[in-house]
């Protein structure tokens, strides 16, 4: 089942919209990694939002914050620190919807939930 996936408002649409216009005129530098990381992640999670590589799973920390079901997955295989995504199901039917990212976490305690800054649905 393919999933449109779209960005959360307003952190994420304006952090991919800023990431794709770097992109557009050569200027990433340093955030072209990330970039191409990410563009391999969200294709795969619209494919297939359980594939393996992803290692998607429920973050129930923020779920309990958010009152619905928040998912992470790693933007590198078997390398959580390489980055994560965090993502919701919704607001419409086959949709997902990218509501943070850590580009490269060294926190490993569970506290470090508090920490990350979601945006909303569209």
């Amino acid at each position: 089942m393919k999933f449109k996936v779209v960005m959360g408002v307003p952190f994420m649409e304006e952090y991919w919209k800023n990431l794709c216009l770097k992109a557009d005129s050569n200027k990433l530098g340093k955030d072209l990694k990330l970039f191409k990381k990410l563009i391999k992640t969200l294709n795969l999670l619209g494919n297939n939002p359980k594939h393996p590589g992803l290692k998607s799973h429920e973050i129930k920390s923020l779920t309990n914050r958010y009152g619905i079901k928040v998912w992470q997955s790693y933007l590198k295989s078997k390398t959580p620190f390489a980055g994560r995504i965090f993502w919701v199901y919704g607001t419409d039917e086959k949709q997902i919807t990218v509501i943070g990212i850590e580009s490269h976490s060294e926190n490993k305690k569970k506290s470090v939930y508090d920490s990350v800054r979601l945006s909303y649905l569209n």
